[in-house]
């Protein structure tokens, strides 16, 4: 997600690096995006297969769909080429590859069995939808004029989209369980919050 808080966060300082030489290529900022969505998908998938390897290369590959998400942005502003359609392509993008990520977690652990294999996938389905919801939903303010996730500030060089690096952090050392609980809880709770800020804000216009 991008111009909601910061361009100099840790994760945007390392793709800077990574797409200035792609400056003045044919390589676009929607090439980027469609390959941060790939990644976004191709992870999923690997934490829809269940097995320790396969989760350890999803998380590798969310990782990397991270740093993509930061670099079609970053390649766009170095370029000049930024544009509303680029904007939206890239949220799309974020909202289906988080999404999918929670229920590729899911699907894996219900695989996999153990305490949370039962629950484990409407634990993910519900913060695969709040998050593609969520995501929706800031499209919408985006219209409105409105950066809610401005207003929770960021510090230290991170913001709150970088909130989730903790999904392959978790995975990789088995808490995925954990860590859908906490999604399926809190998800909905900023799916609310942004319905909230929408709402404050259509009241406005």
């Amino acid at each position: 997600m991008e111009d909601v808080i910061s361009h100099n966060t840790w994760l945007h300082r390392i793709a800077r690096v990574g797409v200035r030489p792609l400056v003045g290529t044919r390589v676009t900022p929607n090439h980027l995006t469609t390959a941060r969505l790939a990644c976004g998908l191709a992870a999923a998938g690997a934490f829809a297969a269940g097995t320790d390897g396969w989760t350890l290369a999803g998380a590798a590959i969310f990782v990397l769909a991270m740093l993509l998400d930061r670099a079609d942005g970053e390649l766009a502003r170095l370029s000049g080429t930024t544009s509303p359609g680029g904007h939206l392509y890239d949220l799309l993008a974020d909202g289906l590859s988080n999404a999918a990520a929670f229920i590729g977690i899911g699907i894996g652990l219900s695989q996999a069995g153990g305490a949370f294999g039962p629950i484990a996938l409407p634990l993910g389905i519900i913060a695969g939808l709040a998050a593609a919801f969520a995501e929706i939903l800031v499209i919408r303010m985006d219209a409105l004029g409105i950066q809610p996730t401005r207003e929770l500030g960021g510090v230290r060089g991170f913001d709150p989209d970088d909130a989730m690096m903790i999904v392959p952090v978790a995975v990789a050392v088995g808490l995925g369980g954990p860590l859908l609980v906490a999604a399926a809880v809190g998800g909905p709770g900023v799916l609310a919050f942004f319905t909230w800020k929408a709402m404050q804000g259509r009241g406005g216009n």
